[in-house]
């Protein structure tokens, strides 16, 4: 995890393709007994994936430059309120009536599949606190991702609730509505902003920064996320905000750096191991009920969905086309989609889950493959071709004078 990155840098294979690679290795030998499998470690699953994505959501928050604002977070808003529920939409219709799944469990699939990751989309964020590495298509993946797992959630929990045969009961999505979307919304934005604000007063009014290192964001985070269950929030989102917050008390502290860099460390250490357990249930079968249908369908919701669902969102953003089309396209799927289906198949009542880990499993997989070859070359021709622009646009500035 310290050394493959700069040795990877020129080659067409990213750390995530090498950790899923070593693990399908290592367990298609045989040589272990114990079976990674998801489906077998149904609540394992579920804590390690919430673990990773809690961490990464508070990395993500801190590298974060920009304030909150209307129009400076005007592509995050248009993905969140636009792109994810036209993607949700699409996917479970393409699960009823491509893939002949109950709408429960295409409900699920389409929620899980919504969320742009903030674990495994690292590479397509901006840089660390401080860097300046902050253009308009990472920072829009970058808010994006720290935002839409949390506001995924209230599918996920419809899906749950349609499982159980509450659509049928009087009143049950008035009830979703004010708990699953308004209360624990609010309870996330709130405890969240205040688990911040104590922590930026602490750190930087009453000079705790000093006296302090990296590990106070790993505290941040779980302080963060656990009062925000107790209160029956959204802890996800919670944690995002707390960094936001954080960041938002002192922007210009090198104590930021310190923080961010305790938590990417943790962060790519568990994506490690989840990325290697991953290769090891594609060892051990994972894809074995994957059907050719199975296997266009999940390409098309990554290929066609989410992009087109990303563009119809930009329609009328003050951004250049280039720029739409890789916010639309490097929508990266990964472990947060594993989080939210061992959640929904442990909450609800969806039956056999075995094909539905396999499409996701195959989707993860294709996600990992072709935005990882792709997504590095694409982001360094923008900068050139954006480089490329002001040095034109310069040079006419001068001719004109």
């Amino acid at each position: 995890m310290s050394w493959a990155p700069e040795g990877l840098k020129h080659l067409p294979v990213t750390l995530a393709i090498l950790c899923v690679g070593i693990g399908f290795a290592v367990f298609s030998t045989g040589a272990l007994s114990f079976d990674p499998d998801p489906r077998t470690w149904d609540t394992r699953t579920e804590r390690l994936a919430e673990i990773v994505v809690i961490i990464s959501l508070m990395g993500c928050g801190l590298k974060l430059e920009r304030p909150v604002g209307w129009k400076s977070w005007n592509a995050t808003w248009r993905l969140l309120a636009i792109a994810m529920p036209l993607t949700i939409a699409a996917v479970a219709f393409l699960g009823v009536w491509g893939l002949g799944f109950a709408l429960p469990m295409a409900l699920l699939l389409g929620a899980s599949m919504a969320p742009t990751d903030p674990v495994l989309a690292s590479d397509v964020q901006v840089g660390r606190p401080g860097s300046g590495d902050e253009d308009e298509v990472r920072f829009a993946l970058t808010s994006e991702a720290g935002l839409n797992d949390a506001l995924a959630f209230p599918f996920v929990h419809l899906a749950i609730l349609a499982s159980l045969g509450g659509l049928a009961v009087q009143g049950a999505l008035v009830d979703w509505a004010l708990d699953k979307v308004a209360w624990k919304i609010a309870a996330g934005l709130g405890v969240g902003w205040l688990v911040g604000f104590g922590f930026g007063r602490l750190l930087f009014r009453r000079g705790f920064s000093q006296i302090a290192d990296g590990l106070v964001a790993l505290a941040a985070t779980f302080v963060a996320y656990a009062a925000t269950e107790l209160a029956h929030g959204y802890g996800f989102l919670a944690v995002f905000v707390a960094a936001l917050t954080i960041r938002n008390a002192e922007r210009e502290s090198a104590f930021h750096h310190q923080m961010h860099e305790l938590s990417d460390q943790i962060e790519r250490l568990l994506i490690m191991l989840v990325l290697v357990l991953f290769g090891g249930a594609l060892a051990n079968g994972l894809l074995d009920s994957l059907t050719w249908v199975d296997a266009a369908v999940g390409l098309a919701i990554l290929l066609i969905v989410r992009p087109v669902a990303g563009l119809l969102a930009l329609i009328g953003a003050p951004y250049a086309l280039r720029e739409k089309v890789l916010m639309a396209f490097l929508g990266i799927r990964g472990i947060g989609s594993i989080y939210y289906v061992a959640y929904g198949i442990n909450h609800g009542q969806f039956g056999d889950s075995e094909r539905l880990w396999a499409i996701v499993g195959f989707i993860i997989l294709a996600s990992i493959v072709i935005h990882g070859v792709t997504a590095t070359p694409l982001l360094s021709r923008l900068a050139r071709w954006r480089a490329e622009g002001e040095v034109a646009s310069s040079t006419t500035s001068r001719e004109q004078a």
